[in-house]
C-alpha cells in the first residue's frame, strides 16, 4: 500500500515558483477565530497559542510563507531600513496578512497570495515583519497593487491589532511599528527571509 504523509506546512511546502510576486501562504487563523492558533514547529499541526485578549480579532487571514525564516538577513535589513538597533529576527517563518473579500471560515489551508507591501514590527527589539498581500484572483482586492492603494484606515486597523493583541490595557507594550512599506520592499523582505531559511535549514527544492 502506498502510504502518503502530510507535508510539514513550514518545511514541506514550496513557497511557489513565482516568488516574491506570488507566494504560497499557509493560513493559521482567520478573522472569526477567538483563539490564536499557530503552527507547532515540531509536528506541523496547528496548536492553540492563547485566547485572543478582549475584543481583539485578526482583521485578515493570517499565516506565514513556507520555507521562510526571520534571522540575520531580516534583522540586518530591519536595522538598515528603520535606523534602529535590531538584535535579531524573531526566529519564526515570515508572517503574512492576506486580504480577501470572501469569508474563509477556518485556517490550516493553503492559498496563493500577491504581496503588496508590509510593515516592520519590532517585538522586544527583534524583527517581526508582517507582509500584506491580496488573495490571488480576489474580485475586489486584486485592484490593489501596492500598499499605497489601501485606505489608511485599513492599515491602521492592522497596525492596532499587532500593537495590542499580546497585551492587557495595563501592560506596557514592547512592540513598535517603525513604518509601513510598499511592494518592492516587501519583495526584498521575502527574498531575505527565504535566504535566511536556506542558510539555517538548507532545504533543497524537489527535483
Amino acid at each position: 500500500m502506498n502510504i502518503k504523509h502530510k507535508a510539514h506546512p513550514w518545511h514541506g511546502i514550496h513557497p511557489g515558483n513565482n516568488t516574491p510576486d506570488i507566494v504560497t501562504a499557509f493560513i493559521e487563523i482567520v478573522p472569526s477565530d477567538t483563539v490564536k492558533y499557530e503552527i507547532d514547529k515540531d509536528s506541523g499541526y496547528l496548536k492553540i497559542d492563547r485566547p485572543q485578549k478582549f475584543s481583539n480579532m485578526i482583521p485578515t487571514l493570517y499565516g506565514f510563507i513556507p520555507r521562510s525564516y526571520c534571522a540575520e538577513k531580516i534583522a540586518e535589513y530591519a536595522a538598515t531600513q528603520s535606523g534602529k538597533p535590531v538584535s535579531k529576527g524573531d526566529g519564526d517563518p515570515l508572517d503574512i496578512c492576506v486580504l480577501s473579500e470572501r469569508s474563509v471560515t477556518h485556517g490550516d489551508i493553503l492559498l496563493q497570495a500577491i504581496p503588496i507591501g508590509g510593515f516592520r514590527l519590532l517585538d522586544g527589539g527583534e524583527a517581526d515583519d508582517k507582509i500584506i498581500a491580496v488573495m490571488k484572483g480576489d474580485e475586489f482586492y486584486r485592484q490593489w497593487r501596492d500598499v499605497s492603494d489601501c485606505p489608511e484606515s485599513y492599515i491602521n486597523r492592522l497596525k492596532h491589532y499587532f500593537l495590542t493583541y499580546k497585551h492587557l490595557p495595563s501592560e506596557k507594550s514592547i512592540c513598535e511599528i517603525t513604518h509601513v512599506y510598499g511592494r518592492e520592499e516587501a519583495h526584498e523582505v521575502i527574498r531575505r527571509a527565504m535566504a535566511d531559511y536556506q542558510y539555517h535549514f538548507g532545504c533543497q527544492d524537489d527535483e
